[in-house]
């Protein structure tokens, strides 16, 4: 990961990648701990998760889940599918996807920090689920096939990324034709000063990489997607006074979407 130019300034991708592994690997290990981010089944249940469906799945990973918003209805997973989930941490997602799409199916999570790769997999082996698989990899480089998938989907992740263009141009090359990428992620309503995108902290707290949300489409829409639905998420609330301070000032929020490939 190399570094990222913000109106003249650089964002030390370095710097970055190392400041999202430690972060996440305390989500994996310790969910108990204290982050800029509401984590567990009581987000999961606020921001639209069935609870029936996280009655279903591994407790452990629904501790460790730090997503932003709920997409399920939007991505529309069927039986037989096969679904990658960019930046699957700890799985509750593929855990869910991997209930959705049923034994013809087939789930590939794609992580690059080892604790939250090893709980997944130690989750997955411990519930005999066969039809899920982990693959540690960048999100814009999964080494997939192209066409590889019907569903893409993502959590709180992109928005890590120093390039979401990259992120989305990887997920419609291994999407099939009229296949959907599915997301929830964090974005602004007016562009972020200098001094939050060229922070690695705050941008690992999920703040300084947040893109305007009309470049956010514009990116998906250049890749070869078409985005069909996108709505707010006013469920999720951030807990750091950076945090607050900054959704109030500059509009930084969660919104899911729904895009179809080309």
């Amino acid at each position: 990961m190399a570094s990222i130019a913000t109106s003249g300034k650089r964002v030390d991708g370095v710097a970055l990648e190392e400041k999202v592994k430690a972060m996440y690997r305390a989500v994996a290990l310790q969910p108990e701990g204290e982050f800029h981010f509401e984590m567990g089944r009581a987000l999961a249940e606020r921001l639209g998760y069935a609870p029936s469906d996280l009655d279903a799945i591994p407790s452990q990973a629904i501790e460790s889940f730090a997503g932003v918003g709920y997409y399920f209805d939007l991505a529309r997973i069927e039986r037989g599918e096969t679904v990658v989930d960019l930046g699957s941490g700890s799985g509750m997602d593929s855990f869910i996807a991997a209930l959705k799409v049923g034994a013809t199916g087939a789930v590939v999570g794609i992580d690059m920090t080892d604790e939250q790769l090893d709980k997944a997999e130690k989750l997955r082996l411990a519930g005999g689920i066969a039809n899920l698989s982990y693959r540690k990899a960048y999100i814009q480089s999964t080494g997939l096939g192209q066409g590889f998938c019907n569903a893409v989907i993502s959590n709180g992740v992109i928005n890590l990324a120093l390039s979401k263009a990259a992120v989305f141009r990887e997920a419609a090359r291994i999407l099939k034709p009229g296949g959907r990428l599915a997301l929830a992620d964090i974005v602004t309503e007016s562009q972020l000063p200098e001094g939050i995108t060229c922070d690695a902290t705050l941008w690992a707290a999920c703040i300084g990489g947040a893109m305007q949300v009309d470049d956010y489409v514009a990116a998906i829409e250049s890749a070869g997607l078409r985005v069909r639905q996108l709505r707010d998420n006013p469920q999720y609330q951030f807990i750091s006074n950076n945090a607050q301070g900054a959704a109030r000032k500059y509009g930084v929020k969660s919104v899911s979407l729904v895009a179809v490939r080309n």
